[in-house]
């Protein structure tokens, strides 16, 4: 199996309208891995979207080269990279934890950061089936699709519908944006390009999903036209088997 990072980075610069601005950061991903995804949400969130190169398949020899160069700063041998205060991190949920609790989306105690970090991962497990989809051959997509669905509408969104109606607030956890409904966000918006009506048994989740899409920066950041990568088309698929099967 293709070893491919979870995305969730795109929207930590989304909280520019609460927070001080914050230093931009660098990153080093492998596009065609969905290296950084998640981080980008994430600095959405935080107004510190990293400065980013939009790499494209026939650029394939200057990845390779600039790959090269990072060396032993990939201490795994694998994409994200994100270079911040110094330091230059690796593994995706290093990064985003580090992200979170550096611009407080991680709650405001133990407990707090016990249930995002709970909701985060539930989160992920769905979120990684939609990131290996494009790569399953085109006779199991719609199979996936189905299963995916079911997942969703009788595994993950029950227990979110849950806990909003429960505290009837607006954040999963708290009374602020967190690293959990950044991530669960990203999910939704992700499943509803390939199944519409996902919420339709879910109220509480649509209201959430507004209103959650409708912080100023976020609304910004998923307008046509904005830094948000595109879903993976089948130029993406195929740059991928031609970087780890040539």
């Amino acid at each position: 199996m293709l070893n491919i990072a979870v995305s969730i980075g795109e929207i930590f610069w989304s909280l520019a309208h609460r927070r001080p601005r914050v230093p931009r950061l660098q990153t080093a991903r492998w596009a065609p891995l969905c290296g950084s995804g998640h981080s980008e949400w994430s600095q959405v969130a935080v107004s510190s979207l990293s400065q980013q190169r939009a790499w494209d398949a026939s650029r394939w020899p200057q990845w390779r080269t600039e790959l090269d160069h990072l060396g032993n700063h990939l201490l795994f041998q694998q994409v994200p990279m994100v270079e911040i205060d110094g330091m230059k991190l690796v593994q995706t949920r290093s990064i985003l934890h580090y992200i979170a609790d550096k611009h407080h989306l991680f709650g405001k105690d133990l407990k707090e950061r016990t249930l995002i970090d709970m909701y985060v991962e539930g989160t992920l497990d769905l979120l990684e089936l939609l990131i290996m989809h494009p790569f399953l051959k085109p006779d199991d997509q719609q199979k996936e699709v189905a299963n995916m669905a079911q997942k969703a509408i009788i595994r993950y969104f029950p227990v979110f519908e849950k806990v909003l109606r429960g505290h009837g607030q607006r954040f999963l956890v708290g009374n602020q944006l967190s690293l959990a409904d950044i991530i669960l966000l990203q999910t939704i918006l992700a499943l509803e390009e390939k199944i519409p009506n996902i919420l339709s048994a879910f109220p509480h989740l649509q209201e959430y999903t507004v209103k959650i899409s409708n912080i100023p920066t976020i609304k910004k950041f998923l307008e046509p036209g904005s830094k948000k990568k595109p879903p993976p088309d089948d130029i993406y698929v195929r740059t991928v088997y031609n970087i780890f099967m040539p």
